[in-house]
């Protein structure tokens, strides 16, 4: 599996994707919209909407919303759900090399996608198709079963270090979200919000057969993966709770600065 495979992985299984994916709490769109001032006069494009986790609520507010989704079968999903809608248009091609012609926005954002662009890019090619004074918000959610279960923690990880082995490790988690600052981009902003979602043992071995590098793991050992966690919750009761802290993260065009 090569590197640009395993970006579109998470298109290979797009009616799960849809079902199982954690969606962000309804605080954290408030939030955005509220920092945005979004209208419907605003133009927002979505980097990597996938299925449309967090594309519901930008929608909703009456924008001009402009997705880029590298999937097919993603683009086909989110056709079906908004297609629909006046303001919806959806664009099925990469961010990195898309040409957007003269087109600028005064908000764009990234639902745990843009760590799968180079930082050049990411924030280079955004600040560039950002009006001056525009946003770029980008989130993400940190999850923590290991304080609310201890000793389910410590099986489950038992089970991954003994057949997790993905062909291409999952490395974005390291994206220097931070360095936004070296392309231009002021304002820094960083806001936490959190839930509780509790699983059973099939909805949690449903959840992580969502994850870029489960997907990656080959037989036989991705079957054993999930038989393994599917026995370990079952075995402590049917129930995982799970933390989860859902990140925004904002930063602006300084207005008034050129375009380039």
């Amino acid at each position: 599996m090569t590197e640009n495979e395993f970006r579109l992985i998470f298109d290979t299984i797009p009616e799960e994707f849809d079902r199982h994916r954690t969606r962000y709490c309804p605080e954290l769109f408030a939030s955005l919209l509220e920092q945005s001032r979004v209208t419907a006069r605003s133009s927002v494009l979505e980097l990597g909407p996938g299925t449309g986790q967090a594309t519901e609520p930008l929608l909703a507010a009456g924008c001009r919303y402009t997705g880029i989704e590298l999937g097919g079968n993603f683009a086909g999903v989110l056709t079906r759900k908004y297609g629909r809608r006046a303001n919806f248009h959806l664009i099925c091609d990469d961010f990195i090399t898309h040409d957007f012609g003269n087109e600028t926005y005064d908000l764009i954002y990234s639902a745990a996608t843009i760590q799968w662009i180079p930082e050049a890019a990411a924030f280079g090619k955004t600040f560039a198709l950002l009006k001056p004074g525009g946003m770029l918000a980008m989130f993400l959610t940190r999850r923590d079963y290991r304080t609310p279960n201890p000793a389910l923690y410590e099986r489950i990880q038992q089970v991954y270090d003994r057949c997790f082995k993905p062909e291409i490790p999952y490395t974005h988690g390291s994206f220097p979200y931070e360095a936004a600052s070296n392309y231009g981009y002021t304002e820094w902003r960083k806001i936490e919000f959190h839930t509780t979602q509790v699983y059973t043992a099939d909805e949690y071995v449903a959840f992580c057969g969502t994850h870029s590098d489960h997907l990656a793991t080959p037989e036989p050992y991705r079957s054993e993966l999930y038989a393994g966690l599917h026995r370990a919750v079952m075995d402590f009761g049917n129930r995982l709770e799970i933390l989860d802290t859902h990140i925004l993260m904002t930063v602006k065009k300084p207005a008034g600065r050129p375009q380039e």
